[in-house]
């Protein structure tokens, strides 16, 4: 399993310097890195200011860091730090994690042609959420034309781990539940696929998907049945998953780090400075400037 600690929390007066105090560039250091294999990667996307700015990060799994970091979330940002690790790398690399981006499938196919993408089980599940509030957000407000508050201030019910609820909140929630409420069968519907990535071999998880895809797809709850026939069109996809048994759930580990230095990063004169914080703290690149040495001339 990878090191999630690979990337820790900078100490404030860190996160205030310049970006030359961490190395005179990125490919230098980027260069210093051992050409050693890095059979597994994920491309995750972050957001990055305001609006709709986003970034996109190329993380080594086994090896728990960040290799490259471009901007934007498009195939050319994907195929720009794809491009990052030497040919012979990328020769090597054998799975990436990525969601369901068309962008990122081609990028991956161009650059990593040896490579077998996975799709995140992580952003399946968050396809799957959004689907639950939707019909939760139609469903509260036609039951609030009539008077009837049972959803109202329930968004957290539908959407977190039971485990992580209160016992009041548990209490709640399994009275909700037994109402007959179309959140609840989409709810359920989320929850059922759970058991997907539990399976073993990808024949018996195959199997498990025919019959989900037969319920959800039956549903008659429409954002549902969006999600359930885009899981399906991505299901050789899906199925990888049971071959390289890998998430991106080293990249979210990075998140906490990315985001404070986002913050620290109103003041950077461009995104390359943000760029190089990045891979100080999360790389494990050698930045620092080469120094003279006695002799050499």
């Amino acid at each position: 399993m990878p090191n999630r600690q690979g990337c820790r929390l900078p100490p404030r007066p860190l996160l205030g310097r310049g970006a030359d105090d961490y190395g005179s560039g990125r490919r230098p250091g980027l260069e210093r890195r051992e050409a050693t294999p890095i059979p597994h990667v994920g491309i995750d996307e972050k957001r990055f200011g305001r609006g709709h700015d986003y970034i996109t990060v190329l993380t080594d799994i086994d090896g728990s860091r960040v290799l490259d970091v471009a901007p934007e979330r498009t195939q050319a940002a994907a195929e720009a730090v794809l491009q990052t690790p030497t040919v012979d790398q990328r020769q090597q690399v054998v799975a990436v994690a990525a969601d369901m981006h068309p962008a990122y499938a081609h990028a991956v196919a161009n650059q990593t042609p040896n490579a077998e993408l996975v799709h995140d089980k992580f952003h399946v599940a968050k396809h799957l959420g959004e689907a639950v509030d939707q019909v939760r957000r139609a469903e509260n407000k036609a039951l609030q034309a009539e008077d009837d508050d049972r959803l109202k201030g329930t968004r957290q019910l539908w959407l977190f781990n039971k485990a992580n609820l209160s016992p009041q909140q548990r209490r709640r929630f399994m009275a909700i539940r037994q109402n007959g409420l179309k959140t609840a069968r989409a709810w359920a519907i989320k929850e059922e696929f759970r058991w997907f990535w539990r399976y073993v071999y990808p024949m018996s998880a195959e199997g498990f998907f025919a019959q989900w895809y037969a319920w959800g797809v039956r549903c008659r709850l429409r954002p549902v049945i969006k999600v359930v026939k885009m899981l399906k069109r991505h299901l050789p996809h899906l199925l990888s998953y049971f071959r390289h048994r890998i998430t991106n759930a080293t990249s979210e580990g990075f998140n906490s780090v990315i985001q404070a230095l986002k913050y620290a990063a109103r003041g950077f004169r461009s995104f390359e400075n943000y760029r190089t914080r990045i891979l100080f703290f999360c790389g494990k690149a050698d930045l620092r400037p080469r120094l003279p040495c006695h002799g050499n001339t």
